[in-house]
């Protein structure tokens, strides 16, 4: 079997791996190994925060709805639950956003649930 030589083929895969662990610190950002080693984990951290990021989401637009509907005499569990019994079909990414940037449009909301 005739010989293979790789060096292309194994400073083509260095390079790569290298740019992209470009930032990290330490030996992470210039040693193939440890490189290798932190893409690993950051992929999987990133994989697993993409599915954390709609908790966080949520739990960030409740907050505004709660401080908002606060300003008005009513609390988040009061207003979600009236909002249900109107059939107000409005989820609460769009309700934290009219409290947060269209106040008078929520307060209408508010008095039509009321």
């Amino acid at each position: 079997m005739p010989r293979v030589k790789r060096g292309t083929t194994k400073l083509k895969h260095r390079r790569n791996v290298l740019r992209l662990a470009k930032g990290y610190r330490f030996g992470r950002s210039t040693k193939e190994k440890q490189a290798k080693e932190a893409l690993l984990h950051a992929g999987m951290h990133a994989f697993s925060h993409r599915r954390k990021k709609k908790g966080v989401f949520r739990r960030l637009w409740n907050l505004r709805i709660n401080a908002a509907t606060r300003m008005h005499g009513l609390s988040y569990s009061k207003f979600i639950g009236a909002l249900k019994q109107k059939e107000v079909l409005l989820d609460r990414k769009i309700l934290s956003h009219l409290a947060k940037d269209h106040p008078e449009t929520f307060e209408r909301i508010i008095k039509e649930i009321s």
